[in-house]
């Protein structure tokens, strides 16, 4: 995973670490101040990008078992290691709950700074996050959410209804004009709620499209073996249908063997997440991947920056704020041939 981009001001700080594609939703305000007016405390503390007080910082994920969760990994350590003044605790990592618990209390037990938790389960995890934060350690929960903001000073994550309603529109735009057009569903975890809200998104794009119609919906497991399988059950249920939206890149290298096998290229296929392999396809264009939806790794980039900035005290340069923000929501891009030179160095492996 390539690192993300340098800073070059302070003002530029936090935002400008996220590669592009990682867009934060921030809303804007309008004010009747002259343009060249400073903003109320443009001066008051911000973290730099250069030392401050030294922070220690638990990162504790899942087991890096899948491209993008490795790239999560990838982004946190290469982003620790542009500050003199962080030092990174990075845990193995584990899929089972109660082994992720016992490494994220050891960071307790270590008295961290603050803790970037992306929790296999969050609502598993809720209770060692409010533990954490009531023991006066701050929290960046990252991506899926615990039960209750009260276990987190700061949430950052992707937008996983916005990705399936960006997937349900693209699919939308290109079917308009196709009579009774027939769409199937490659989904992820049922037993993840990110899993539902991106089908809930889909499913509400696609009512804006009343030619449209979904036929099939099969669930894997973010594993190419899953993907393969599963894809290939659908292709064996549906002899006919006009475009596909499988929920991640990385069953999407199983599914897109079983279409190869099958012989199929009678459809258009939208995928999830942006891995470099999307992204090569894409721009090849010789087969049914013609686009993906975002849903950007470099959000634990972004993650390291948001604690250092809680363990030093500071807020964000470019927010008029003292305190940063209590969630940030990144953007799901549709990345396709027209816009994919842009998006092809944010591509993860």
């Amino acid at each position: 995973m390539p690192e993300s981009t340098p800073f070059t001001s302070r003002r530029g700080l936090l935002f400008g670490t996220a590669a592009v594609g990682a867009g934060v939703l921030l809303a804007g305000c309008t004010s009747n101040e002259p343009a060249d007016e400073p903003a109320a405390n443009d001066n008051q503390p911000a973290a730099a990008d250069t030392p401050g007080k030294a922070v220690t910082i638990g990162f504790a994920g899942p087991q890096a078992d899948h491209g993008w969760l490795n790239a999560i990994n990838d982004n946190a350590k290469s982003q620790a290691k542009k500050y003199s003044d962080v030092t990174l605790e990075i845990t193995e990592g584990s899929n089972d709950t109660a082994a992720q618990i016992g490494q994220i209390e050891t960071l307790i037990n270590k008295k961290v700074d603050v803790l970037v938790i992306l929790p296999a389960d969050g609502k598993a995890l809720t209770q060692v996050g409010l533990k954490a934060m009531r023991a006066g350690i701050p929290v960046v929960n990252l991506d899926r959410i615990f039960n209750t903001p009260q276990a987190y000073r700061c949430w950052i994550g992707g937008d996983n209804y916005g990705m399936g309603f960006n997937a349900g529109q693209y699919i939308g735009e290109k079917l308009k004009d196709v009579s009774d057009a027939k769409v199937i569903e490659l989904a992820g975890l049922d037993n993840l709620e990110l899993t539902k809200q991106r089908t809930q998104g889909f499913d509400d794009a696609l009512k804006n499209y009343p030619n449209i119609k979904k036929v099939a919906r099969q669930a894997a497991e973010f594993t190419v073996e899953s993907g393969q399988a599963k894809m290939a059950q659908l292709l064996q249920a549906q002899s006919k249908f006009n475009a596909l939206w499988n929920h991640d890149d990385d069953q999407g290298v199983g599914a897109l063997r079983a279409i190869d096998q099958a012989g199929r290229n009678d459809f258009l296929m939208v995928g999830g997440a942006g891995a470099l392999s999307a992204f090569q396809a894409i721009k090849q264009d010789n087969g049914v991947l013609k686009a993906t939806v975002l849903y950007p790794p470099t959000m634990a980039a972004s993650a390291i920056d948001l604690a250092r900035a809680l363990g030093q005290g500071k807020g964000v340069s470019g927010l008029a704020e003292f305190e940063i923000p209590s969630s940030l929501t990144l953007y799901s891009a549709v990345v396709d041939k027209t816009n994919i030179d842009q998006y092809m160095p944010t591509g993860f492996k």
